[in-house]
Formats: C-alpha cells, sequence, structure tokens
C-alpha cells in the first residue's frame, strides 16, 4: 500500500512541476509589449505578430513567420528554431535548434524598443553565425537598407546592432552588400511602373566601374540603388529586416565584395581573398528591434543610442543626426587669404580643405612637409593653421585617402613592409630562394591567377619576409611558378628563403597601394586621431572609406576603425569632430555627420532647379535610413545670381539635403553678384540657426517650379518671396529672331532678365535687337565676346562680362514692366545671323512675399 502512495505522489508532483513549468514558461506563446507596439512569438521561437498599439494595425504579413533568432554553419545552411520557452521573470528564451543546439537568450521589453541578447549556445563550435531575423513586415514604401529599418506614412520598424559585430544585414561573404538597381515605385500613382517591369526585379548599375558618376544611369523614380543589405523588398509581402554576428576567429575563404555587382569579365571582377581571424565571437550579440510612429523613428533611434551607449557624436552640441544639425559644409581651393573673412561673413562653420587634393596617410612623415599657403605672406604649418581656425569657431580639416597605404608615401609599404597588411592569398614556396632568383615555385595556386587592384589596375604583389615581389600570373600545372616576376619591388631588400617558407598574396587598393589588416587598422585609427587633435583639426573627409572594406570583415571593421579614431582623438584632447566620406554603410553610420559624395550637376543643380541621376539615387538612399540627402560638392559659379545661391539654401532645407559649397578666392572675387549673395546666403544661414522648420515650409521650398528669395525683417522674423524663372537656352541668332512666351503668375512688376551669348572662338556677334513686352525696341550695336550678358535689373539695362560684373549701361528705364500674365520678349541678330551662336533667355518673376511662421 505504501508503495502504490509513493508512486502516486511522484506521479502527482511529476504534473505539477509540468504544469507550474506551462505557467512560468508560457510555452504556447510569447507576448512582448512597450509603449508602441506589440510583438508575438509562437512556441517555436518564430515571430507572428507585429503590432502598433494605437491603431491594432498588423504589420507582420499575416500567414508568415520570422524566426527570433537562427544558426548558420560554414556550408551556408541556415537552422531554424524549433522550440521557444520562455520566462517572463528572468527575461529570458530558451531556443532549441533542429541541431540540438540550444540559445539562452536575454529579452527585454524597454519602453520605446525591445532588447535581445544571446547569452550562451551549445554546439557553438559547429556554428558559424547568428542571425536575427529576416523579420519580416508587410511595409514596403521605403526600404533603409544602410541601418535596416523599413518605414511606411505611419509606421517604421528596423533593427540596431548593440555591440560592434552584431552587423547590418545577413552574412555574406565578406558581409557586405553589392550596388545594384532595384525596381521599386515609391508612388504608384505618381510613378507607375511600364509593362515591361515589376516590383524587386533588380539591374547591373550603369557603367563599366571606372567613372564613379556612370554608376548612376537611371533617372526614374521606380530605379531605386541598393547600398546595403539590412532591409531588402519583398514584393510579395513587403520587406525584411536583418542583422547577424560572426565568429570572426575562425579563417574563412571568401569571394571579396566588390562593391558594383556583375562586373565580372569587367574591371571590376570579384576575387577570392582569405579572411583571416580576429578576435571577436557571436556570443554576447545584442541587438534593438524598434516598432514606432515613423515621424518618431529617429527619435526613439536616439533614445536607444544613449541608453545602450553607442556612439553619439556631436556638433555644435547637437547630435549629428538630428535635421536640426544639417549645415552646409565648405570645400576651400587655393591660397587661404580670404578663408575666415568669407565663413564668417557667410554664416558657415566648417571647411573641407582641398588644397592639397587628396592626402594619405603616413605615420613616419605625417604632414608630408606640406604647409598652408598665402598670397598675402609665408605659409602656415598644418598646426598652427588648425588653431587659427579654432579660434575663428571654424572645424577644419582635410580631405584624406583614409587607410590608402601607398608606395613610396608610407613607411609601412617600403622599404621595409609592415607584417600586418591585409592580405588575399597565402601559400608555401616549395624550393628555396637566394636574393638572384627570379623562378618562384609554390605549393598551390588557388586564386593566385586572378589580377588584384579594382578599376583594372592588375597590381599584383606578393610579399615574403620582408620583401615584396611583383608577378603577373602564375602556371597552370605543376610546379607551380609566377610569372614575369620582379624581386625587390617598392625599394624593398631582396632575401634569401627557405624551402617552406610562407609567402601572401598582398590586398590592393585601386590606386596601386596597400591597406592595414585589422591589426594594423587599429593603429591607423589611433594616428588619425592623434593627427586630428594635434593639427587642431575637428573635421576630417575620410575619401577611399573603402578601405575599411579590404580586410574581408565587412561593417565589423568600420566600426573597429572608428571607435577606436574617435577614443584616440578624445584622449588626445579633441572634443567635437565632423566626419564626412565617400560612403556611409551600417557600420560607419552612427559616425559620420554627412556623407557629401558627388558633385555638380550629377547631383543638384541650383542654377537649373534640377537633380540629376546620382543625387536623385542618393537622395533615396540616404533618407530612407535616417541620413541627409547631399547636393555633393556645388562649386560657386561666378557667373551665378543671387537667386540661384539663395536656391542651394532653399532646396538643401526643403529636402532635408547637406551640401559643400565649392570655394575659391578667385571665384568669389570673380562673381558679379559676390555682395547680394553673400548677403543673402548668410540671410539663410540666420533662418537655420533661428527657426524651427515646420513641414509645409519645407514642401514649399521643396518644389522644383520656383526658387525663393529670402529677407530677414528682425530677430526671428523672415519674410520669403517666391521666384519663378523663365529659362530658354541654346536658342538660335538670326536676322528673323524669334519670340518667347512669358507667363508671369504674379502681380505687374518691373521687368527683369538677361540674354547671355555663346559663341565659338573665331566668330563674332555683331549686335542684338530686342523688343520688349510693351514693344519696345532696343538695338545694341555691340561686339560680344563667349559667354557675355545683356542684362535687365533695377531698372537698369547693361552690358556685362561673362561673370555678370556690369561693363557699360545701355539705357536707365523705370516703365521697363512685366505685365501679369502672358506676354512675349523677341531676341534677334542686329544684322546678320549664325548658326554657330547660340543665345541664353533668363527671365526672372517675384512673388507677393509671406512671412516665416
Amino acid at each position: 500500500m505504501n508503495y502504490y502512495c509513493v508512486r502516486l505522489l511522484r506521479i502527482f508532483l511529476v504534473l505539477m512541476m509540468g504544469m507550474s513549468s506551462s505557467m512560468v514558461t508560457h510555452a504556447q506563446a510569447i507576448q512582448l509589449k512597450n509603449r508602441y507596439s506589440s510583438i508575438g512569438i509562437d512556441n517555436k521561437g518564430f515571430i507572428t505578430s507585429i503590432k502598433d498599439i494605437r491603431t491594432k494595425k498588423e504589420y507582420h504579413p499575416k500567414g508568415l513567420s520570422s524566426a527570433l533568432m537562427s544558426l548558420s554553419n560554414s556550408q551556408g545552411d541556415i537552422i531554424h528554431p524549433i522550440k521557444a520557452v520562455y520566462n517572463p521573470k528572468s527575461k529570458a528564451i530558451v531556443l532549441h535548434f533542429k541541431n540540438g543546439a540550444v540559445a539562452n537568450l536575454k529579452a527585454e521589453q524597454k519602453n520605446e524598443y525591445y532588447r535581445f541578447q544571446l547569452l550562451s549556445l551549445t554546439k557553438k563550435e559547429e556554428v558559424d553565425n547568428i542571425i536575427w531575423g529576416p523579420y519580416k513586415t508587410n511595409i514596403s514604401k521605403t526600404i533603409g537598407d544602410v541601418i535596416g529599418v523599413v518605414r511606411d506614412d505611419n509606421f517604421a520598424i528596423g533593427l540596431l546592432g548593440l555591440n560592434d559585430n552584431t552587423t547590418g544585414g545577413p552574412p555574406t561573404g565578406g558581409d557586405m552588400s553589392f550596388m545594384y538597381y532595384f525596381i521599386h515605385s515609391p508612388d504608384p500613382v505618381k510613378f507607375p511602373l511600364p509593362p515591361h517591369l515589376k516590383e524587386g526585379q533588380t539591374f547591373t548599375i550603369g557603367g563599366d566601374g571606372h567613372n564613379d558618376v556612370a554608376f548612376y544611369s537611371h533617372p526614374e523614380e521606380y530605379y531605386r540603388m541598393n547600398y546595403g543589405n539590412a532591409a531588402r523588398l519583398e514584393p510579395t509581402f513587403g520587406s525584411t529586416i536583418c542583422m547577424h554576428s560572426r565568429d570572426r576567429r575562425k579563417e574563412q575563404m571568401i569571394r571579396f565584395p566588390v562593391l558594383p555587382d556583375n562586373m565580372d569579365g569587367k574591371v571590376n571582377s570579384a576575387r577570392y581573398q582569405l579572411v583571416l581571424p580576429t578576435d571577436a565571437g557571436f556570443i554576447g550579440s545584442a541587438m534593438a528591434l524598434y516598432a514606432c510612429p515613423d515621424s518618431l523613428g529617429l527619435n526613439t533611434i536616439e533614445k536607444v543610442v544613449l541608453a545602450e551607449g553607442l556612439p553619439h557624436p556631436e556638433v555644435n552640441g547637437k547630435w549629428v543626426k538630428d535635421p536640426k544639425a544639417y549645415r552646409p559644409d565648405v570645400a576651400w581651393h587655393g591660397s587661404h587669404d580670404s578663408l575666415v573673412n568669407y565663413m564668417n561673413r557667410l554664416g558657415l562653420k566648417s571647411v573641407q580643405d582641398e588644397g592639397w587634393g587628396e592626402y594619405y596617410p603616413d605615420r613616419v612623415n605625417r604632414w608630408a612637409n606640406n604647409k598652408v599657403s598665402f598670397k598675402s605672406g609665408g605659409p602656415m604649418t598644418i598646426p598652427d593653421f588648425g588653431a587659427l581656425m579654432q579660434k575663428n569657431g571654424i572645424s577644419w580639416g582635410l580631405h584624406t585617402l583614409c587607410e590608402f597605404l601607398q608606395p613610396g608615401r608610407n613607411g609601412d609599404v617600403a622599404p621595409v613592409p609592415n607584417d600586418s597588411l591585409a592580405i588575399m592569398q597565402r601559400t608555401v614556396i616549395t624550393k628555396a630562394l637566394s636574393p638572384t632568383d627570379t623562378v618562384i615555385t609554390v605549393a598551390d595556386r588557388a586564386y593566385f591567377n586572378e589580377f588584384g587592384g579594382w578599376e583594372g589596375n592588375h597590381t599584383n604583389v606578393l610579399k615574403i619576409g620582408k620583401e615584396l615581389i611583383e608577378y603577373n600570373g602564375i602556371t597552370e600545372t605543376k610546379p607551380y611558378t609566377f610569372l614575369k616576376v620582379k624581386r625587390g619591388f617598392h625599394g624593398t631588400t631582396r632575401g634569401s628563403f627557405a624551402s617552406g617558407t610562407t609567402i601572401v598574396k598582398l590586398q590592393p587598393n585601386c590606386y596601386h597601394g596597400f591597406a592595414p589588416d585589422m591589426n594594423l587598422q587599429e593603429v591607423y585609427g589611433d594616428f588619425y586621431g592623434k593627427w586630428l587633435a594635434d593639427g587642431g583639426m575637428d573635421y576630417i573627409d575620410f575619401d577611399g572609406l573603402e578601405s575599411c572594406i579590404y580586410q574581408g570583415h565587412g561593417e565589423y571593421s568600420f566600426k573597429r576603425f572608428f571607435r577606436r579614431l574617435f577614443e584616440s582623438y578624445k584622449k588626445n584632447g579633441g572634443k567635437s569632430l565632423r566626419v564626412m566620406g565617400s560612403a556611409v554603410g551600417e557600420g560607419s553610420w552612427h559616425y559620420m555627420s554627412v556623407c557629401n559624395i558627388g558633385g555638380g550637376d550629377h547631383m543638384f543643380s541650383p542654377v537649373k532647379n534640377k537633380w540629376g541621376i546620382e543625387g536623385k539615387d542618393m537622395r533615396y538612399v540616404f533618407q530612407s535610413s535616417y541620413l541627409p540627402a547631399t547636393f555633393g560638392i556645388i562649386n560657386l559659379g561666378s557667373e551665378w545670381t543671387m537667386y540661384d545661391a539663395e536656391n542651394l539654401q532653399a532646396k538643401s532645407i526643403g529636402w532635408d539635403a547637406n551640401y559643400m559649397l565649392g570655394l575659391s578666392q578667385q571665384s568669389v572675387e570673380n562673381c558679379g553678384e559676390k555682395e547680394a549673395i553673400f548677403k543673402a546666403y548668410r540671410t539663410w544661414e540666420n533662418l537655420r540657426n533661428e527657426v524651427d522648420f515646420s513641414k509645409a515650409l519645407k514642401e514649399k521650398l521643396k518644389d522644383l517650379n520656383y526658387k525663393f528669395h529670402l529677407e530677414q525683417t528682425g530677430q526671428q522674423s523672415f519674410v520669403l518671396y517666391p521666384v519663378g524663372e523663365t529659362r530658354f537656352d541654346n536658342e538660335p541668332y538670326t536676322s528673323a529672331g524669334k519670340s518667347y512666351q512669358i507667363n508671369n503668375e504674379f502681380q505687374s512688376q518691373p521687368l527683369e532678365f538677361s540674354v547671355r551669348v555663346h559663341t565659338p572662338k573665331d566668330v563674332q556677334v555683331n549686335g542684338i535687337k530686342i523688343v520688349l513686352p510693351n514693344g519696345k525696341q532696343i538695338l545694341i550695336d555691340h561686339k560680344f565676346s563667349d559667354s557675355e550678358f545683356i542684362i535687365l535689373k533695377g531698372n537698369s539695362l547693361y552690358l556685362a562680362d561673362r561673370f555678370r560684373k556690369k561693363q557699360k549701361e545701355i539705357l536707365s528705364d523705370p516703365s521697363l514692366t512685366l505685365p501679369n500674365g502672358q506676354s512675349k520678349i523677341t531676341v534677334a541678330a542686329l544684322q546678320e545671323g549664325n548658326e554657330r551662336i547660340k543665345l541664353d533667355l533668363l527671365v526672372n518673376t517675384i512673388g507677393k512675399g509671406e512671412k516665416i511662421k
């Protein structure tokens, strides 16, 4: 009897424990909730719901699910969870996987986001990556592929890595994405797809890899440039967002991720690379998942950044990602006599000095014997000039080639190469080498036959010991022997090496130089931080930022470099650093203030008021991931009008865009409207400083049908005037002339126009006849040179040089007006015409002013 009682008691206790466990672990489902959203996770570890708690709208595709965390192995197999057990008291989720691995996760419901972290994993030696996602959503309007956020007009869902080795996107070779076009209409009504295209379809970018501008080849709004893989359009249901963390302590062979994809057979053919280990594993990987109103997306990210101790650089007291911090910079060319004066008059605060061209880092000769030049006096050292800039409240720095280590200008390359140069391949020699030997045989030929270098420069360089060796090809059969060998390359010393000595192929950059590995990269992060602080520089442009890809560790490499840079800068006394670069990715997003790539009419034309193709593509890429759009470098044209300069300011505010204003003393002093431009430009900078821009104001300023004129009437008091332009370019110069229809939508006003002549060198313009709207005929008997103007402004009609500087007044007449509505102006040759001569006619109109509120 006692035996049966004991047995029944044991059974009862087991059942009670099971019931208790079921109550504690919520095995049937996991519900997480914060102030903006709720998330449902089923008992297999798959997200089945992402819901807006205000509207109750579901943002996870119906009938689909998304693994909270998956695993991948060296074969690329994705291993999904099969069971999830949740303990709300300890905020723990235990995931069981089909390969028998068990993961312990911490799951925290923060006020604005959800925090997930991998604490432990069994069988981790069989795992190469852990993958957060991809998480499916039914949002498709805006795909923020750089940082991993998808957005519509109402809601945003995104991820942020909370440690350096949790990076954007799924695992790939080199953990980078490719550049390509994909078809996606942001507004199917406004931008309908033509019948031959479909959502999600992909295309190679333009060009052959040589010309960056040619990458951008499709002006249509539904051609979108892909720049990252942290978010992806999924036409069948919406989109996905994803992050991963790799065990980087394992050596791996990858297909080197040349950014423009599908270039094989052209100059940018991908190559294979042996990626050396670095000390970073996936245990401890953490990410934040946020789902919130789109209007609060950037604000929510900042709260995550501050709460989790992520990089939060500030410039002038504002987070660099805050639109209130958006400001134009200056790209300065030539002697520096007027730099401070111009900056103060324009109200600008940061300068990229283009006087040296591209600066290449050299730890041995860090200033490269360069000095800051002046026409009015002797040169200054970089530290002295940096101190002068800081004294004037100006952030100043140089245009660098990041980690491009160039022969002849870098001590880590030659005459004694550093052992921490990044490599592509490794093998051993099978026969001893003497200093005079040119026949080098090796154990294998794997991938040594591939040419090195981006943009087709065919940089093939070996390193053995402290010697560099150039070669071009390798035999296909044993004994594997390098072809066209040149020993002691770049002035290195020929050595003697025993059979079995390791020989490596170096990773080249696109300028025939080399790159550091992960260890030497940290040395360069330290170098740049001290170099900037010692030079009094608070600004830096990292052109060649792809040098952080050459190590093969993807976005993680960027994070390691930038973290070391900022730590070194602060340690050496630096305070606030403004960073620009040639590209932006998930790994550099936190650190970079701006990405003013490209320039000129390829980006945005303030004169013709038109986006270029590159500008359109970068606008979408950047703004989708909470970055400012860019106009790139826009050089001040000496022939600009005040309205052109104002348009640059107005449109940058309207489109939330940054840019660099290219200036030189020569271009400014040549400018006929210099004084008006300086005054108007400074007024717009005052507006930035004193007024918070409403959404309605931004929408008004975005309108490409108008330019705008701004006047300041008091402290925080501004009046905005719309400016219409009727433009006729490349028109014929004939004796019969041509009549041009002008529509003045504003009130009757003083007539304002310009006529510009374009003539070949050996052809002369012998006068122009103009018939005004009131029928008055003006005969101008003058021999014009190429690009000279006839200008009517302020009741004065005058001749002007190619930079609009007044040369001779023709007449002054206050009765010359432009009526409201339709009228016409006729322009003709005074005598005989000439088909080789062309004319431009520009008529300006200005509307009623409105106070900015």
